[in-house]
């Protein structure tokens, strides 16, 4: 038996940072990351797909939404098992039993809604657990693994949550135990444990048999998500009596969310990282965090601010990660002395420069970029005679 195991579709979400034409594209990419499992099932031989929770951003979705990511299960075109989640719980409100999903589920998708044992095919099943709220107070696992007999039968558990040996808050009601899924394997009861939440590719525990998928789009920054942007492919031998396990990454994901460090203090470290940036293929597909650290003159910040204006026409969306940026900006001696002024002129740009050089509070932060335009408008000037 062979099937793919995906989770964290996360359907319908956005990034508060894409701006413009990013979004639709960021949204596109992640519907196509789900019709292009069929391709991937077809080239493998996999029977089904088992998405393990979070298939949607959350249960109160556009029409389009809904209509568009269920085309794109359809274009898989085998049967699809897909699990509420917490950010799609099979509440009062969920997706799932709207109207409009009801009517326009197409006939390969199938949804998880009840935990326990669903029939795949003779000698298969699923065993399912459910999310029906945000907040469960119970084990789902448990729940769902109740009362499953050790029969010879086939069987993979899909769940959604965190595993208590890396959520880091173990003490909540809901939080999976692995000592409980290795009983579970090791007694026979499921041989597959397909789980989602984590976004990042992680094999939880020794047996080989606990996997996270992850997203098969990125949806966070790489200090956050270590190795997202993948599907797996599990092969369960039936014929073996202990149902040996195979498992096969396979990268699907197109986007990136990088995180960029950079010490900046003087125009060779500003050419260093145009370098970097200019290097990047997909910029359209790339979206990145900059935390620089220096202290340049007002000459380099505008230098500065003008190759980062440049890439960020060019990326998916670029800017600095304020918390983690410290660039302090100082008038360099004679910097501003040749730009051809006199008089009140003059006088406010030294008063400027005072202010800058002072270098506290927001007054500073206000003369440093106020120069560091003047220079770049001077620059402009120059050029264009």
């Amino acid at each position: 038996m062979r099937f793919v195991h995906t989770a964290d579709w996360q359907l319908g979400m956005t990034r508060h940072f894409l701006a413009g034409e990013a979004q639709p594209r960021y949204s596109a990419a992640r519907r196509d990351a789900v019709a292009g499992l069929g391709a991937l099932a077809a080239e493998v031989g996999a029977e089904f797909v088992v998405v393990a929770g979070d298939v949607f951003e959350h249960n109160q979705l556009s029409p389009q939404v809904v209509s568009q990511s269920l085309e794109a299960m359809r274009a898989i075109g085998i049967p699809v098992y897909l699990l509420p989640g917490n950010h799609d719980p099979l509440d009062a409100s969920s997706v799932y039993i709207s109207a409009l999903f009801t009517a326009e589920r197409p006939d390969n998708v199938v949804v998880l809604d009840r935990a326990g044992v669903h029939e795949v095919r003779p000698g298969v099943q699923i065993v399912a657990a459910p999310w029906r709220s945000k907040s469960p107070t119970t084990d789902l696992v448990a729940e769902a693994l109740d009362g499953v007999p050790n029969d010879g039968i086939s069987r993979i558990l899909v769940a959604h949550g965190g595993v208590d040996v890396l959520d880091p808050d173990p003490g909540k009601p809901a939080v999976i135990g692995l000592a409980a899924l290795e009983d579970a394997l090791t007694r026979g009861l499921v041989h597959y444990v397909a789980l989602g939440d984590k976004h990042s590719l992680t094999t939880v525990g020794s047996s080989g048999r606990v996997w996270y998928s992850g997203s098969p789009e990125v949806t966070n920054f790489d200090d956050v998500e270590s190795d997202p942007g993948h599907v797996l492919i599990v092969d369960i031998d039936e014929a073996d009596p202990k149902r040996a396990v195979s498992v096969e990454a396979r990268h699907v994901g197109r986007w990136r969310f990088l995180t960029l460090r950079h010490q900046v203090d003087n125009n060779r470290d500003i050419a260093d990282l145009d370098l970097n940036l200019d290097q990047m293929t997909d910029k359209d597909r790339t979206v990145v965090r900059l935390a620089l650290t220096g202290s340049l003159t007002v000459t380099d910040r505008a230098a500065l601010d003008a190759c980062l204006d440049k890439y960020s026409r060019l990326f998916a969306w670029l800017g600095l990660w304020e918390r983690h940026s410290d660039l302090a900006v100082t008038p360099a001696d004679g910097e501003f002395s040749d730009l051809g002024i006199g008089g009140f002129a003059a006088a406010a740009v030294d008063e400027l420069v005072a202010t800058a050089r002072a270098g506290e509070g927001d007054a500073a932060d206000d003369a440093q970029a106020a120069l560091a335009l003047l220079l770049r408008l001077a620059d402009r000037d120059r050029g264009a005679a």
